[in-house]
């Protein structure tokens, strides 16, 4: 994923910053407990898409 990319993207709820995990293709919302997919380098930035994050998980 483009460096550049990842510095102005901002979640589409919050608009608070994302953290991409490069293992699982995710970009993570730490307080919207989301995590939106990365296919083929390009981001789903779609809430409907979006992996909700259980209360167990680490982010």
């Amino acid at each position: 994923m483009d460096a550049k990319l990842l510095e102005i993207l901002v979640c589409p709820l919050c608009k608070g910053p994302l953290v991409y995990k490069k293992a699982e293709q995710e970009l993570i919302c730490k307080p919207c407990r989301l995590a939106y997919p990365v296919r083929d380098d390009i981001p789903v930035m779609l809430e409907d898409e979006a992996r909700k994050l259980p209360p167990e998980e680490e982010v």
